[in-house]
């Protein structure tokens, strides 16, 4: 398998504030074809023919969003770009917001103009320095060249971008816990319903999505829904970006199309630096997978059929020296911390699994502790607020599951590894 470059085709290949560059690459050809030559709902009919769904780890069908926000009463309407990325070991956003910034407004505007939006807001991680300087630079030469702004391309069609900044908050990688520090107040989740997509930025409806998402649209709008759905495989169409880091020869993002296989991604990446262990799919809220997952498709199913999960696309690949239970503290170490504390599940629940798993990896463990981790990753998992609450314990559930002797192991204060704490 090769790459397939649809979304990175141009990064590193040209200058990426130079509006120039980027029509040079099929830039703005398919907001030009869309507001001048189709209707809003011709592009929503594209998207929503062409599969695409979201890329920030829900999966959700983009085009059917869109349709709700389309439907809504009401002439005011909102587009948000979440670039609030935030889960460790992505790093695919940044790359195309500092390597192809205008793709991610042509995205947006031709989004907008598919909903009837007139506003738009890209929320983006606070520690994206480069990638915010890089934006605002090309929304002001994006207004300058007529691609924002007052009627576009000398048609009817008005849209407006905003830049807001985060103040490095994981929680607000959720939308409604995004949208209410978009508002100005504490980043923590909403209650559902109402969905963004009725109320949402200001109590209008919002159509949230993610970089990824959005560096879509134009390919397909210009290309066509059967196209991109060429690319891929049944239910995930089109190419996902894997971010893969840890024991394989050349750490990187690689963009391949949908259905990849672990094994296929290790080899892209030069392969293995020792023998394969295990992989963490789908970033920090993800499965710990042993090796009879290898040859399992990666798509927006194979959770459910395959318990792989695909989220981000971050894969974090461990050869047989990794433990997998300082693995599992480390996760939950960010999960204890990163938990905003808005209901019980997830503040105290990631605090208790954290505690658990501090004894084990230092040979301190308890009796009934592998039970507890279990107990306690359900609580957390079924009982809290929102996504990433639930998602939390995902990675140690899943490593218990595997490497059950490893944990039992170091209950026994031994551990096989030679990156273990107990070592030291």
């Amino acid at each position: 398998m090769k790459e397939t470059r649809i979304i990175l085709r141009r990064v590193g290949r040209i200058d990426p504030l130079s509006l120039e560059a980027y029509a040079g690459e099929d830039g703005y050809a398919a907001l030009r074809k869309a507001v001048q030559t189709m209707t809003p709902e011709e592009v929503l009919e594209t998207v929503i023919a062409s599969g695409l769904r979201g890329r920030g780890g829900a999966g959700f069908p983009t085009g059917r969003k869109w349709s709700f926000v389309a439907a809504a009463s009401g002439t005011e309407k909102v587009i948000v770009c979440n670039a609030d990325e935030s889960e460790p070991g992505t790093f695919k956003d940044r790359l195309i917001l500092e390597g192809d910034p205008y793709a991610v407004l042509e995205g947006m505007a031709l989004a907008g103009y598919a909903v009837g939006a007139r506003e738009g807001w890209i929320y983006i991680r606070g520690e994206y320095a480069e990638a915010a300087r890089r934006l605002e630079t090309a929304i002001e030469r994006a207004y300058a060249a007529g691609f924002l702004g007052e009627h576009i391309l000398d048609t009817a069609f008005t849209f407006h971008i905003h830049l807001h900044r985060g103040a490095g908050a994981y929680i607000c990688g959720e939308e409604t816990a995004l949208l209410e520090s978009l508002e100005g107040k504490r980043g923590i989740p909403r209650v559902r319903p109402p969905y963004p997509t009725v109320a949402g930025y200001h109590g209008l409806p919002t159509v949230v999505n993610n970089v990824e998402t959005l560096a879509n649209v134009a390919p397909i709008v210009l290309q066509g829904a059967e196209w991109y759905r060429a690319l891929g495989v049944a239910n995930s169409p089109g190419t996902k970006i894997f971010t893969l880091s840890g024991d394989v020869a050349h750490p990187g993002a690689i963009e391949v199309p949908m259905g990849v296989t672990l094994r296929q991604l290790i080899e892209l990446a030069g392969g293995m630096q020792g023998e394969f262990k295990c992989a963490q799919t789908g970033g920090a809220a993800g499965t710990i997978v042993a090796a009879d997952k290898l040859d399992r498709p990666l798509t927006f199913d194979s959770l459910r059929e395959d318990g792989l999960s695909l989220g981000s696309g971050a894969i974090l690949v461990c050869n047989q020296q990794r433990c997998v239970v300082d693995l599992a503290y480390v996760l939950m170490r960010f999960f204890e911390n990163e938990s905003c504390g808005k209901c019980t599940p997830c503040r105290v629940g990631t605090l208790r699994l954290f505690e658990i798993l501090e004894r084990l990896r230092r040979g301190r463990g308890e009796a009934g502790d592998l039970e507890r981790l279990e107990q306690f990753g359900r609580y957390v998992r079924d009982g809290s607020f929102c996504g990433l609450g639930q998602a939390a314990p995902t990675g140690l559930l899943t490593a218990l599951h595997a490497f059950r002797e490893e944990f039992e192991a170091h209950l026994g204060g031994v551990c096989p590894t030679d990156t273990c704490p107990m070592q030291g």
